[in-house]
């Protein structure tokens, strides 16, 4: 069992690394392991709504995403991790998961999910908000911990300081972990995946 953690900041070993590593510590511990992708500082384009991903499998800009995407089979669960900016997550992430997630839905879904913020003081809740609503459209389990998945600082040192946050960091990681477990034991007895029905849209292309 493996778990992905995105690092959605521009600094690879910042504030939402340390909260990221809490987590993946735990996971570890619990004899889960992980890999933590650093999204990195180039620009990430922005989905354009070509739909090409419909037809080659993969995204046209042939980034990161498409290596994330190629390897998310690898993955029991996902956690995205992201500074909080004018009370949202950083505009790399949004991009990254945007064109993520439209591209490669199919492959989201039965993973658990969580999502982890960090901010100086404000706007945490906003940007924890925002990071969920990938997973609760893509057929994915969110992973709750004791209180919202947040940790304060302006530092990395400061974070290591935010006892309450890293406590939450840890519960979050132990739950992750206890349920890939019971994922694992129900599959081998015979406990499989929903069959989901076809997505139906509804549409009011006439105005009714």
């Amino acid at each position: 069992m493996k778990v992905l953690l995105i690092n959605g900041s521009p600094h690879k070993e910042g504030c939402t690394y340390t909260a990221l590593s809490e987590v993946a510590n735990t996971l570890n511990k619990n004899g889960i392991e992980t890999e933590i992708y650093h999204i990195g500082t180039k620009p990430i384009a922005g989905c354009i709504a070509c739909q090409k991903c419909r037809e080659n499998g993969k995204c046209v800009f042939d980034d990161g995403v498409n290596e994330i995407g190629a390897k998310l089979d690898e993955f029991d669960g996902i956690i995205l991790g992201s500074p909080v900016y004018y009370a949202g997550p950083s505009g790399q992430i949004c991009s990254f998961c945007d064109r993520l997630f439209f591209t490669y839905a199919p492959k989201m879904a039965g993973k658990l999910a969580a999502a982890v913020v960090s901010c100086r003081r404000g706007g945490a809740s906003a940007s924890f908000d925002r990071l969920n609503k990938y997973f609760t459209i893509s057929k994915m389990q969110v992973v709750g911990s004791q209180y919202w998945n947040m940790v304060h600082g302006f530092t990395s040192d400061d974070v290591k300081k935010d006892k309450e946050g890293l406590q939450t960091m840890r519960t979050l990681g132990h739950n992750m972990a206890w349920l890939l477990k019971c994922i694992e034991l129900g599959r081998k007895n015979g406990i499989t995946r929903p069959e989901y029905e076809p997505i139906i849209f509804t549409s009011f292309p006439d105005g009714k």
